[in-house]
């Protein structure tokens, strides 16, 4: 939703992008046709807004499909992310189907476990010390990138859970990486 909305402001007007760290990185993608920046923050609605307002964002969002459209409000709103979509879909002609398969192919798996809140820290610091010769964000717990995706790890805010979250070329690295980390999390905290 945020990537194709996106595609349609960029291409009415120009500025600044805002997405959290977890949404893909097909909006990069979108923005760099248009020659705009993405900017990225913490995960959360206020989060995106603080920075959106930061950066003079002119759209912004989460990957869970949350559109944020300031020339209407700085929340989610998914009424305004469907009307900038079907905006689209009227100018361009195509079908949804078609305007994705225009984008680089990408795969998204998420996963949680089950974790103590006192256990976050220190599974979090084994996924900082275990890949650190990559490039790593640390501003939300720990995203890593690597050369054929990135994922992130790190403790909800709402439950007592570790959230996984990769985005490769295929699915099959995608669950490869959540597969890795999940095992050296695990290991972390005394599971098999």
């Amino acid at each position: 939703t945020l990537v194709l909305a996106t595609r349609y402001v960029l291409g009415r007007e120009r500025g600044p992008v805002v997405a959290n760290l977890s949404t893909t990185s097909a909006l990069d993608a979108v923005a760099a046709q248009f020659g705009c920046p993405v900017f990225r923050s913490q995960i959360g609605e206020a989060n995106v807004a603080e920075e959106m307002l930061r950066r003079g964002a002119i759209i912004g969002g989460e990957g869970n499909g949350g559109v944020m459209y300031p020339r209407i409000n700085f929340a989610r709103d998914s009424l305004v992310g469907m009307a900038l979509i079907l905006h689209l879909l009227a100018e361009t002609g195509r079908t949804v189907s078609e305007l994705l398969a225009e984008l680089p192919r990408s795969y998204i798996w998420k996963e949680k476990l089950a974790c103590r809140s006192d256990g976050i820290r220190a599974a979090l610091k084994v996924v900082r010390d275990e890949y650190a010769l990559w490039p790593m964000d640390l501003r939300d717990g720990v995203k890593v990138t690597t050369p054929d995706g990135w994922f992130l790890v790190r403790g909800s805010n709402t439950e007592p859970i570790i959230r996984l979250v990769a985005e490769a070329a295929t699915r099959e690295r995608a669950r490869a990486m959540i597969d890795d980390v999940r095992g050296r999390v695990r290991a972390c905290l005394g599971e098999n």
